[in-house]
């Protein structure tokens, strides 16, 4: 590990898109293994690949992670001692040492077409083998590299790999791991615009803002030999190394992917998952505590977390268990805190309803977009057809007779739920029979929320009025 007292990590998202779910994690357990060791967390913009750049897509990853309660202690927006945290705004940095790099004979020029490089790699794939760069511009004589570069010819930078040596780090979730240079292409270090590769920008970036801890994701471990080669170009020691497990999909098969949902840190928010939620799910999705706890807020995984218990096998993300967590939490907060958040999921809903409406519904929602479908019948007129009113069985006469009555009873608008009971009770009706009926004609649908007790919520005026256009169904 770098020879630095305090233990800094990094998260270096690209402003290509919006954040993933995943490297939300990434970034938690960065956060976590800084904060319990008192050390410091990066957040360092990767935006050097300019064609996939998204307008405003830096502004809102940074603000979605504020938005689950993360904070960073240097960054783009903050500043600190080993900035521009932009990579864009570092390319005389990189200049500089990639022409030490070029001096050692550690790196070369290409002047190769991209036509040359593509029938290469038809050639390769045609002859079954392992498309890589066949080294053509590394041969060639200072002469012939001064005569293209007098003749403004375009270049990238590759590195130079050494042939047919071993390679060996120490992963701290996957123990030792070897890769022989056979296997590994002269990496495009340079682009032809002067901008660096995600490669190259990496080594410097994290060698020079003094991260002693890498995570990041498994696909990047085949990466790491050129990492590591780099390294020890430049005679740095490199940080430690933790390569994460992928996120399975909900079904366990496969990389998880927008065909079971939501896979965007916003869309989560959005989708009405708690921040705190998410985290704790977010937790225990590669790591665990050593025993069974299940519940723990920011500080408290802090204070637990270790990268002795990161997982090897990929988990699932079970989506049902989002949901428990979800409900827990929920179920966590009081009724002036879920006011808020039921008010910016219902705003057509006034205070007075967003009253009732906290106790009845906290129970019965796992996300607070829940709250849409749930409430529907409040705002609108829900479209039904009458044989739904008929569910349990019901004559029409019958059924028109429940209704009407109910009407009549609910001219005062005191006691509703004492006064429905004792009426099915004197008529001696079905209860479930009864409540079919009124669930239907007030909601429109056969799963609902406490019908009676969100009446206050509807008003008389409205209950008055679904109940004769049920009445009129019937007729």
């Amino acid at each position: 590990m770098i020879d630095n007292d305090v233990v800094r990590t990094r998260m270096a998202p690209s402003p290509t898109g919006e954040l993933h779910i995943g490297g939300l994690r990434t970034l938690l357990y960065d956060y976590a293994l800084a904060k319990k060791n008192n050390g410091q967390f990066i957040l360092r913009i990767e935006d050097t690949d300019q064609k996939r750049l998204v307008l405003g897509s830096q502004e809102r990853i940074l603000q979605v992670i504020k938005d689950y309660g993360l904070s960073w202690d240097e960054g783009p927006d903050i500043g600190g001692s080993y900035g521009p945290y932009v990579q864009t705004e570092r390319l005389e940095i990189y200049q500089k040492y990639i022409k030490e790099l070029l001096d050692k004979g550690l790196a070369y020029r290409c002047f190769c077409t991209e036509d040359r490089l593509t029938k290469m790699r038809e050639t390769q794939k045609a002859n079954k083998q392992v498309p890589r760069y066949d080294q053509h511009c590394l041969h060639l004589t200072p002469e012939e590299i001064q005569k293209n570069l007098d003749n403004k010819i375009p270049y990238t930078i590759r590195m130079t790999i050494p042939r047919n040596q071993t390679i060996i780090f120490e992963d701290l979730i996957r123990g030792k791991i070897k890769f022989n240079t056979n296997d590994i292409d002269d990496q495009v270090l340079i682009k032809s615009n002067g901008v660096p590769t995600y490669h190259f920008a990496v080594v410097v970036d994290d060698h020079l803002m003094k991260i002693t801890h890498v995570f990041r994701g498994e696909e990047w471990l085949t990466s790491a030999p050129k990492h590591l080669l780099l390294y020890q170009y430049f005679g740095w020691e490199p940080p430690l190394f933790a390569h994460l497990t992928v996120l399975l999909n909900p079904d366990g098969k496969g990389k998880l992917s927008k065909r079971t949902g939501s896979t965007h840190a916003r869309a989560f928010l959005d989708e009405g998952y708690l921040p705190e939620a998410m985290l704790n799910f977010l937790m225990l999705l590669g790591w665990n505590p050593g025993d069974d706890r299940e519940f723990f807020t920011l500080d408290e995984f802090v204070q637990a977390f270790n990268t002795d218990h990161l997982h090897k096998k990929s988990p699932i993300f079970d989506r049902k268990k989002l949901d428990y967590l979800n409900g827990y939490y929920l179920r966590q907060k009081t009724d002036d805190e879920l006011f808020a958040l039921f008010k910016k999921y219902l705003p057509q809903a006034t205070d007075e309803q967003i009253k009732v409406l906290v106790p009845v519904l906290k129970e019965r929602i796992v996300k607070l977009s829940d709250l849409v479908s749930q409430t529907k019948f409040l705002f609108e007129d829900v479209e039904y057809d009458k044989d739904l009113l008929l569910k349990k069985g019901t004559s029409p006469e019958n059924a028109k007779l429940m209704l009407t009555k109910t009407k009549e009873i609910l001219k005062n608008f005191d006691d509703i739920q004492n006064r429905i009971m004792e009426m099915v009770k004197e008529n001696n009706w079905n209860l479930g029979e009864y409540f079919m009926v009124f669930r239907v004609a007030i909601c429109g649908s056969v799963f609902t929320p406490p019908v009676v007790e969100c009446l206050p919520a509807l008003g008389q005026e409205k209950t008055l009025s679904k109940l004769q256009i049920a009445i009129n169904k019937l007729s």
